[in-house]
């Protein structure tokens, strides 16, 4: 009898092992799960590449980026948004979907201009790409300008290139595939324009009507849509000589004191919590969890002995 007590202790403390050994371990790939996420997204946020926008009057910053990869050409600014960017052109349009802009690699990418443009932004039509990311980093905000009311209150943005600064008015939303002609750059002739036009107004989702301009250049901010497997979103507009006023700006301290997304959800803010404050919370509740039920366990047992009957 004594010793198949014995035995049923061995076995129960076995298996108290394992299901701990268990625990820990999932807690384990938990915290490398969460370590390794907010390290994509701090990689692709748009606050480490601050000290690079180039200032019309001193782009030191921005050449000095440009030493690091001669790639960068460019920066490209949606106002309202995280958009805030440097752009890079490589010799195709596979090597920046895992390259940062700094020339590293980098599973968040970089914004990218389609290789077959030219990077002065002569062509009719110019295609920059991006990942869509969570977390309003990358091009994760394209998907934004499907509510009518976004796109509206969001019309304008800038592009840097060749040391100067131009204005973008953005004027059309598109849900396409990937395999639409639109991903046909350099457009010429006045008729391929004309019909080129007229397919974004037809496939447009959101759509504002712009005075005409002679000899307009269009640029087109292409993203992944999750609605399909080859579903894309296309945020469109012209490249103007005019810089609008950016109406979110808010000056360093007023970000200071009214944070930069003060309608962020529960969620938002609980992802911005340190990667440590996270893991030693679950740590803690797992902790919690195996101590009442050890306790439970060893007040099960008791009442049984009370009541003479065998564990």
């Amino acid at each position: 009898m004594n010793i198949g007590r014995k035995l049923i202790r061995l076995l129960d403390g076995a298996v108290n092992l394992a299901v701990l050994s268990v625990l820990l371990l999932l807690l384990s790939y938990g915290c490398y799960a969460l370590w390794d996420s907010q390290q994509l997204y701090a990689a692709a946020d748009n606050t480490q590449y601050e000290i690079y926008r180039p200032v019309v009057e001193d782009s030191v910053s921005f050449e000095t980026l440009q030493e690091r990869n001669p790639d960068v050409f460019g920066w490209l600014t949606v106002y309202g948004t995280n958009i805030d960017y440097p752009l890079v052109q490589g010799a195709d349009n596979d090597k920046y979907v895992n390259t940062a802009a700094d020339g590293t690699y980098s599973l968040s990418g970089s914004l990218f201009l389609d290789y077959r443009n030219r990077n002065d932004f002569t062509d009719f039509n110019s295609i920059i790409y991006g990942h869509h990311m969570d977390k309003q980093v990358m091009f994760g905000e394209i998907a934004d300008f499907r509510e009518a009311d976004y796109f509206n209150t969001h019309r304008y943005g800038t592009l840097y290139y060749a040391g100067a600064e131009h204005g973008i008015e953005f004027f059309a939303f598109l849900e396409i595939d990937a395999y639409d002609e639109l991903y046909r750059p350099s457009i010429t002739g006045v008729d391929e324009q004309a019909a080129y036009l007229g397919r974004i107004k037809e496939h447009a989702r959101n759509l504002r009507e712009l005075p005409q301009m002679q000899d307009p250049h269009l640029v087109l901010l292409s993203t992944c849509s999750s609605q399909a497997t080859n579903g894309r979103h296309v945020l469109v507009g012209r490249i103007t000589d005019e810089v609008q006023e950016d109406p979110f700006y808010q000056k360093p301290e007023e970000k200071h004191l009214t944070g930069i997304d003060g309608n962020a959800t529960l969620r938002e803010r609980l992802q911005e919590l340190p990667l440590w404050l996270v893991v030693l919370t679950v740590l803690m509740i797992l902790m919690a969890l195996f101590f009442l039920a050890a306790c439970s366990y060893r007040r099960f047992r008791k009442n049984r002995k009370r009541k003479g009957g065998s564990v």
